[in-house]
């Protein structure tokens, strides 16, 4: 799968996860795609990612620890307000998802 077919997947993928998100999220993707997820209104920071593997890893388990962990390791950056980023890693940590999404999320990451 190429490049562009990726990250307009991921960016499906992205929405489909972070959609009842109570604060609203920006993503940039390796290819510069931008976007916008959860709550209504502008992110005051931008999760930077940089490649689809790293990305797998976060949406199979989309909590606040791995998050940190791609961010110590340079995996991802975060481009705005670090605290922001923070604060929004606490309501990720309550995100809930359906069964039926952590599923679909799981087999369409193969793919990334």
């Amino acid at each position: 799968m190429g490049s562009d077919r990726r990250a307009a997947a991921a960016a499906r993928l992205l929405t489909r996860v972070f959609t009842a998100l109570d604060v609203p999220l920006t993503f940039r993707l390796w290819d510069n795609r931008v976007t916008r997820v959860g709550a209504r209104g502008e992110s005051a920071f931008a999760i930077v990612v940089r490649s689809p593997a790293v990305l797998r890893r976060l949406l199979r388990k989309p909590t606040p620890a791995r998050f940190g962990e791609a961010f110590i390791g340079s995996d991802i950056d975060i481009d705005g307000d670090l605290f922001a980023a923070m604060s929004a890693g606490n309501h990720v940590e309550h995100l809930r998802l359906p069964l039926r999404t952590r599923l679909a999320v799981l087999g369409r990451t193969l793919w990334l």
